[in-house]
């Protein structure tokens, strides 16, 4: 095998090492994310068994919290593919 063919062999191997890295890096990125959303949609919830007249409002604001938190996953794995 040539240098140049084991150069390109260890390039390939590094590469999908990054990629894998990527991933476990994105998957511990939407833990956060994700336990945000349930803390976000069960006081939601909570608030409005409480209130049922506020229910509108509360389920406006909750849908704001789990788009900015979804935010959160999203740049986790732009991130991800960034730096790998």
């Amino acid at each position: 095998m040539s240098v140049a063919l084991q150069a390109v062999d260890v390039l390939a191997q590094e590469e999908t090492v990054l990629l894998g890295l990527g991933a476990v890096g994105y998957g511990l990125a939407a833990i956060g994310p994700g336990i945000g959303i349930g803390i976000v949609v069960g006081k939601a919830i909570e608030g409005m068994a409480r209130q049922p007249e506020m229910a509108g409002q509360l389920r406006t604001t909750m849908f704001l919290g789990i788009a900015f938190t979804e935010a959160l996953a999203l740049i986790g794995i732009v991130a991800g593919f960034i730096f790998s």
